[in-house]
């Protein structure tokens, strides 16, 4: 089993651990800070260094409990090799900022409108979300963008705590359209922007909201009667 460090800690940028498997040009480690990919957010890439040699990760993989780490070709670690892993942090913290907008931008499209979310996607330099909107029109774009970036000037804390499935049941928690929960999961992980909004998400995200900068909706689609996407960037 690989223990998934970022759960805890989105600041971490370097960490050890040692291989506890290895299947072509890919390793599995005890544990690690780089996120492995889901929700819309991209995994982590960076490198991989260990006594005699260096290998960049060019993806990641979960696969079970394990984690993968997908190097370039040449040399791997083998099992029982330490290593330490170090992250790209300039496009991790980049993908951070967004994913963080993002929850944001979820909340007040929610609160303002009862809509929930049915796609998206994030990038180290913008970000897309899909909402069960009927209609989106300048008016609409011009209130969600005001009020996501009050919410965002308010440099609110951005928390990460965990809740059993009976407490996240009885919460009003569920932003997405389908609940895309796996049942056998009993420990929730919920990130909360405080005093606004909670969801629950297994991605990295910055501390408070300041650090996100300012939003702005760049582009609408119509991707269905009842299917809204508004891609934002920062500025």
């Amino acid at each position: 089993m690989t223990e998934l460090l970022y759960l805890d800690d989105s600041y971490l940028r370097e960490f050890t651990a040692s291989v506890v498997a290895e299947r072509g040009q890919s390793v599995a480690l005890t544990q690690t800070a780089f996120y492995t990919g889901g929700g819309g957010q991209p995994p982590d890439l960076g490198w991989l260094r260990w006594s005699g040699g260096e290998a960049r990760v060019v993806d990641m993989r979960k696969e079970g409990d394990a984690a993968w780490h997908i190097l370039d070709a040449g040399l791997i670690p083998h099992a029982g090799q330490d290593v330490r892993g170090v992250l790209d942090w300039e496009r991790r913290h980049a993908i951070m900022r967004y994913h963080s907008a993002l929850h944001v931008l979820v909340g007040t499209v929610y609160h303002l409108f009862n809509a929930k979310v049915t796609g998206g996607a994030i990038y180290p330099d913008r970000a897309r979300m899909d909402f069960t909107l009927e209609d989106l029109n300048k008016e609409k774009i011009a209130a969600i963008e005001a009020e996501t970036n009050r919410v965002i000037q308010e440099h609110r804390r951005i928390l990460v705590r965990f809740m059993s499935r009976e407490e996240f049941a009885s919460a009003d928690l569920v932003r997405l359209a389908r609940d895309l929960i796996p049942r056998d999961i009993e420990r929730i992980r919920v990130i909360e922007i405080e005093g606004f909004d909670a969801q629950a998400d297994g991605g990295t995200h910055v501390a408070n909201t300041r650090e996100i900068g300012r939003l702005a909706i760049t582009r609408t689609d119509n991707k269905g009667k009842f299917n809204r996407r508004l891609e934002i960037a920062l500025i």
